[in-house]
């Protein structure tokens, strides 16, 4: 309350005889014969300018107050620094009787003049007293604070449904723009690649083919555009045969040699089912071959990263239709290495800028969980971009699986400069990043955090030291997706 020497708010003490017949006027007071009220001897009588503060959130003593004259308003200052009017009250109304109810320390409310206003105040114990010996005034106050409950409710309802719509559309932009952005620059790289298909498809044409060099294009070609989902490799599988590739593409006068090479790996080629177009082309024309292979081959990659892109588009769009309409779906089965791969494939751009090499130890056999939805994806794309982004350029990520006892476990480790102790507590909070500012939504680990051990029943922990960071995720591999029961929800929904 303020104290007398603010000019805004004037404040002295008043017998309460002083008062009484004014408060008669009104219908809580109407039917009791205030002269008989016991323990209400001097009461505040408060006067304040339009637009003056009466009381402060925290305001201690609390007190009941009821209007003489004007109007007042109640505002809750919230978390996030707005504030929500909470009521007004008018001439012959009271307030401040909830917190006293509710045995509070103090109010959470500010009270302002909406206009010149006066108002009487009875302290806790003789607010107490008010309701012990007039009938009316209890009537009207339980009623006026059953009315603020429910209507605080109601407003605190809408308020969590804003605050829920507001995180879930910055989590879906947040998820949005990774595969957007990969789309665009597997479009940008396809159109390099057409034209240079174009040019040695006009070079080659030059001369005329043999049967047996069509059907060995025709082979190559039918195996190149066989499929998207070519099945993962280790690391260490991928080096060998990449470098196999680029040692006998090499060893055969290949131009680009050693660029088409991981192309063609990535796409399931081996040397093997290249030996056709050694024995049938003449050295620059085979050259020639495979390099327009290997565009064909790259090509086909872009497409599958585009159509990648735009499926994970599509499973956001139907994650957030299922969060509206709360429907179902059926489990299905989903191999976690073929998931971890997808989302290299999308990231492999980003990871190519930085020169960042992926260390992968598939070592989880069976690598089998039980799922709904696309959310498994989305643990990936964040964890493995952060550790992209804390990655210095050349470094290394490492991508590991195990098992454990009914546990799949999935390790993803960057060497950047680490989480220091005093944040890694807060890492998972909604909204908290440390990246700089417009770099990060501060969503993502929440996000990860929330699918991971609401959605799939698992758990995550995070070790982390300068130069070594490892987010291990736990899934189990029976009875996944069964803790939850807001199913894919789990997505995207705020808390």
């Amino acid at each position: 309350m303020k104290d007398a020497g603010d000019k805004a708010v004037q404040i002295e003490k008043v017998g309460f005889a002083e008062v009484a017949e004014r408060l008669g006027k009104y219908p809580a007071f109407a039917s009791s014969d205030l002269k008989d009220l016991r323990g209400v001897d001097m009461v505040e009588l408060v006067r304040a300018r339009a637009g003056a503060t009466v009381a402060e959130p925290g305001h201690r003593p609390l007190m009941y107050m009821v209007v003489l004259r004007g109007k007042l308003r109640a505002e809750r200052p919230e978390q996030d620094g707005s504030t929500a009017i909470a009521g007004y009250a008018q001439e012959g109304e009271g307030f401040g009787e909830t917190p006293i109810l509710h045995g509070k320390a103090r109010s959470s409310f500010r009270i302002v003049a909406e206009e010149e206003s006066e108002l009487v105040g009875f302290t806790e114990q003789q607010f107490w007293n008010l309701m012990a010996f007039c009938p009316s005034v209890r009537t009207v106050v339980i009623r006026d604070m059953t009315e603020r409950l429910q209507t605080y409710q109601v407003e605190a309802l809408h308020r969590e449904k804003l605050v829920t719509l507001g995180t879930m559309s910055a989590g879906l932009m947040h998820e949005l723009h990774n595969p957007v952005s990969a789309a665009r620059r597997a479009a940008a790289q396809l159109r390099e690649n057409l034209r240079k298909l174009q040019e040695l498809a006009l070079r080659m044409s030059e001369k005329p083919k043999t049967r047996e060099q069509l059907e060995c294009v025709k082979g190559l070609l039918e195996h190149a555009v066989r499929s998207c989902h070519i099945q993962a490799m280790s690391s260490v599988e991928e080096a060998d045969a990449e470098e196999r590739m680029g040692e006998w593409l090499s060893a055969a006068q290949v131009e680009n040699a050693y660029t088409i090479g991981p192309a063609l790996v990535e796409m399931g080629f081996d040397v093997n089912q290249l030996q056709c177009a050694k024995a049938y082309f003449e050295p620059a024309a085979f050259s020639d071959a495979l390099n327009w292979l290997g565009a064909l081959v790259s090509s086909m990659g872009q497409v599958c990263g585009i159509e990648e892109s735009i499926g994970r588009v599509s499973e956001l769009v139907q994650a957030v239709k299922k969060f509206a309409y709360d429907e179902r779906s059926g489990p299905r089965e989903l191999n976690v290495h073929d998931s971890l791969q997808s989302t290299l494939t999308i990231l492999g751009h980003k990871l190519r800028i930085k020169q960042i090499k992926v260390e992968k130890r598939f070592n989880a056999s069976p690598a089998i969980i039980e799922t709904r939805g696309s959310a498994l994806s989305q643990v990936w794309t964040n964890l493995i971009d952060n550790a992209a982004d804390a990655s210095p350029a050349n470094g290394r990520i490492e991508i590991a699986t195990w098992n454990e006892p009914e546990w799949l476990v999935v390790c993803i480790g960057d060497h950047g400069a680490g989480i220091a102790d005093e944040v890694r507590p807060r890492i998972f909070e909604p909204f908290f990043t440390t990246k700089a500012q417009g770099s990060g939504t501060g969503l993502g680990l929440e996000i990860v955090h929330r699918i991971v051990t609401q959605k799939f029943g698992g758990r995550i922990d995070v070790e982390s030291k300068p130069g070594d960071t490892r987010f291990v995720v736990r899934l189990p591999v029976t009875g996944s997706d069964q803790k939850s029961q807001a199913g894919d929800q789990g997505t995207l929904q705020a808390k």
